[in-house]
């Protein structure tokens, strides 16, 4: 029996399609309009729970007995269904476990032995830029440097990455609605899904890399090979796009903001917090869903159990009740609670590369360049989960 939620009395309803072509654009006055509304809004398009501030945002997000992912965390129920076995689509035990299996090369002591390798390969990336003077900052700043790095670092075979930027971008999309976003994603994100499962069936993977290291886990005998697919998957896609979203944002926040630029190279040691402050407000995630184990209040609001609830990243990072002037971008804000990143025993566990990878190209960028100008108009891309620019045109004027 198929059941179907109706919109409770006691909640406000927010009537448009927030995954619109649209509304995918430019989000901000959706995401303040539901603020407005309360703590919990029911999204009439989307029959789901939206949570759009801060404080219920974090809660829902540290609350992994309450509000489960190991029921999906799409806003869609056959993508819910699909991703079954993946480290984002399961809890507790289940969820440490597969973690435990690669993110340990996430680490902080494990990345250090990478610092240098990723600064020298930021260094090359911003001198051909440099030399070229306008460029694409998406194309050849933000993308060069993850897809030199993460990779390798997974195992994918050096000849066939081709399409990773496409089918990574995929494996998001279809974790919104069932829109025409989404049905058009399915395709490529299923082909990624049968290449990895080609990749471990020929062993065609990096000595020494996770992939490597996971399919010695299955020669023990500790690890199933059909979970070594999609914990490739896992841990490949949201390396690439976090991470291509925070330097191209970054990019183009302080070409738009000279101010904070010339802030940021009087004190390099501001650049943790501004990786913070880029990723508060243009948080790279929009929302995921989380289902609720039993009956549940949030806010004073009751919610039944087997609710989803769609936890919005990007509404929360832009808050009025917790951050002193939230459309504001300045680096000097205290932005290291931002839930960019997730929050929790689900945050991203690739946010520590993503933060590596943004420092360095920072760094190299402070080095070399003067001002960032932006040199044509932007184009954002049209991803029902990733929120980054498609195109950046950019003028990088010497130092």
């Amino acid at each position: 029996m198929i059941r179907v939620l109706r919109h409770p009395s006691s909640v406000p309803a927010y009537r448009p399609d927030i995954y619109s072509r649209s509304a995918i654009l430019d989000p901000y006055p959706h995401y303040r309009a539901m603020r407005e509304l309360g703590p919990v809004v029911w999204l009439t398009h989307h029959r789901l729970y939206a949570l759009p501030r801060y404080s219920e945002c974090k809660a829902t997000l540290r609350d992994d007995d309450l509000f489960l992912s190991g029921h999906g965390v799409a806003a869609n129920p056959l993508i819910n269904r699909l991703s079954r076995g993946t480290t984002l689509n399961s809890d507790g035990a289940d969820h440490d476990r597969r973690r435990k299996l690669v993110a340990h090369r996430m680490m902080p002591r494990a990345l250090r032995t990478l610092g240098d390798a990723v600064d020298d390969q930021a260094r090359s990336i911003v001198e051909q830029a440099v030399s070229r003077k306008t460029v694409d900052a998406v194309a050849d700043l933000a993308t060069s440097l993850p897809l030199a790095i993460v990779p390798d670092l997974v195992g994918w075979p050096s000849d066939q990455r081709a399409h990773l930027l496409d089918w990574a971008a995929a494996t998001f999309d279809i974790l919104g609605p069932a829109n025409l976003q989404s049905i058009k994603a399915l395709p490529r994100s299923l082909h990624m899904l049968r290449f990895a499962r080609r990749v471990v069936r020929e062993r065609n993977v990096l000595p020494g890399s996770m992939a490597h290291e996971l399919l010695t886990a299955v020669d023990e005998g500790s690890l199933a090979v059909e979970e070594v697919p999609p914990l490739l998957i896992d841990y490949i896609a949201p390396s690439l796009d976090t991470t291509i979203s925070a330097i191209s944002s970054a990019v183009y926040l302080f070409a738009t903001h000279p101010e904070q630029w010339e802030l940021l190279k009087g004190d390099p040691s501001l650049i943790p917090n501004a990786i913070n402050e880029v990723v508060r407000y243009e948080s790279p995630l929009r929302a995921f869903t989380r289902k609720t184990a039993r009956a549940s209040v949030i806010a004073d609001v009751g919610l039944p159990a087997g609710a989803r609830v769609l936890v919005l990243y990007a509404s929360a990072n832009r808050d009025e009740r917790e951050w002193d002037a939230p459309d504001v971008f300045d680096i000097r804000n205290d932005a290291g609670r931002q839930v960019g990143f997730g929050s929790g025993a689900h945050a991203c566990a690739g946010q520590g590369l993503a933060r590596l990878e943004t420092t360095a190209m920072l760094k190299a960028l402070i080095e070399r360049v003067d001002r960032i100008e932006v040199a044509a108009e932007p184009t954002w891309g049209i991803n029902n989960i990733i929120h980054r620019h498609d195109r950046l045109p950019i003028r990088l004027v010497a130092a």
